[in-house]
């Protein structure tokens, strides 16, 4: 785990009703970003895969996954995970 100290400058009105709801606790916090973290790796992925319709990319077999997968552990050394 990797400490970090964060410092905000809020509106008053703003950290006080966040403190009292207890989103400025370790916690709170790190839900928040985990969920804001989530968010945009979905965005970025709806954007690909809007950018792959768009260039009339086939979509891959599974089998072609499967074997991009083999490719990547080999080049970088990675076991078997089956």
């Amino acid at each position: 785990m990797m400490t970090l100290q964060v410092k905000l400058d809020l509106p008053g009105n703003l950290a006080n009703e966040a403190s009292n709801l207890g989103l400025l606790e370790p916690q709170a916090l790190q839900n928040m970003l985990r969920e804001a973290v989530r968010r945009r790796r979905i965005a970025r992925l709806t954007e690909a895969r809007e950018r792959v319709a768009t260039a009339g990319i086939p979509p891959l077999t599974m089998e072609e996954i499967q074997t991009e997968i083999e490719a990547d552990r080999a080049e970088r050394g990675c076991k078997d995970d089956n």
